[in-house]
């Protein structure tokens, strides 16, 4: 089932993958499924359905995110946070200045302009005294301190993992967190040490396949390993990620192609841009910016005439296509919705 619009009215119902509309029309707007429900809105208030397209949630929240490990973060006419569950039940106060969706657990919250987190029973077991406060991932949070406004991490008992000591930090990825100081970029560990010496000019702040993407003092890029060798020497002249074995570089032409992670040129420098491998396929654009899909060989499996093209997921992409349409796809470039 899928979210669709009538172009006259401008409103929302719901149709199956075959065209069958199933709800009538009668949201301004309807967003995509997350965790079976939808956010509706209507009359500037924002409320969910559930999968039958059952206002479950009245539409009565100035603002609300997706549901997250069952929660919805909403926002009341105060301007204050809280949430509610899948019933449309207030479980947590609005009382919240700011506060961020749950992840593992918690969610982040303000008060008084400090940074804490509570639980799912709206219990504060991280105190607020952080300047930010990040959302948790792999069982560390990013903070920021208002002594020396430096970063470091905490465990979920508000312990520092990692000290605060770094201009900024990015979020561990394979057991390594990269961090920047005085300018340079380099990845710390969990035991706090500072394993990759910050000693390069740019990168795009994670591992991924085993590999990071590092620019040397020539603006060139390469990949290093863990241990901060370079693998894949700094010849590019721009360098994406490693997913699914493979990642995008770009070459002196400004074309992009594909590299294995021997540092091989298998899928040759020929597109104006290209997107990560996701289930075995990338979007590429071409000279005329249209963008289409290639597998790991390089083959161009769905035709290069769409405006925007967004990874696949679950066997489904969602694209723009040259009238100006959304949709969704399959791998054939059928349109499923």
């Amino acid at each position: 089932m899928t979210p669709c619009r009538n172009k006259e009215s401008g409103v929302c119902g719901i149709k199956r993958n075959n065209g069958e509309l199933i709800v009538p029309r009668r949201w301004v707007v309807m967003f995509d499924y997350i965790e079976d429900m939808a956010r509706v809105l209507k009359d500037g208030k924002t409320g969910f359905v559930d999968k039958n397209g059952e206002l479950v949630v009245p539409c009565q929240w100035k603002d609300a995110c997706d549901f997250c490990e069952g929660m919805a973060l909403v926002q009341d006419e105060n301007n204050k946070y809280g949430f509610i569950d899948k019933t449309g039940k207030l479980v947590i106060p609005c009382k919240w200045d700011i506060a961020q969706s749950f992840s593992e657990g918690l969610a982040s919250v303000t008060s008084g302009k400090k940074y804490g987190f509570i639980d799912k029973t709206g219990k504060l077991v991280i105190p607020c005294k952080w300047k930010i406060a990040w959302n948790f991932k792999n069982g560390l949070s990013r903070v920021r301190n208002f002594n020396n406004n430096k970063c470091g991490f905490i465990d979920k008992s508000g312990n520092l993992v990692n000290e605060c000591k770094w201009f900024y930090a990015w979020e561990f990825s394979e057991g390594l967190a990269c961090v920047q100081e005085n300018g340079k970029f380099g990845f710390i560990d969990r035991k706090d040490i500072n394993v990759i010496p910050c000693i390069w000019n740019e990168t795009k702040h994670m591992f991924s396949d085993g590999l990071a993407a590092m620019m040397d003092d020539n603006k060139k890029w390469g990949y290093i390993d863990k241990t901060g060798t370079v693998l894949i020497p700094c010849i590019w002249e721009k360098a994406n990620n490693f997913s699914e074995g493979l990642a995008s570089v770009q070459d002196n032409n400004n074309k992009f192609g594909f590299i294995d992670k021997t540092g091989k040129l298998v899928i040759p420098c020929i597109w104006e841009k290209a997107n990560d491998f996701s289930e075995g396929l990338a979007s590429v654009q071409d000279n005329n910016n249209k963008f289409g899909f290639i597998d790991k060989t390089g083959k161009l499996v769905i035709p290069c005439k769409l405006e925007i093209a967004w990874g696949f997921k679950n066997g489904i992409s969602l694209v723009k296509d040259f009238y100006g349409r959304w949709m969704k796809i399959d791998k054939s470039g059928n349109a499923v919705s």
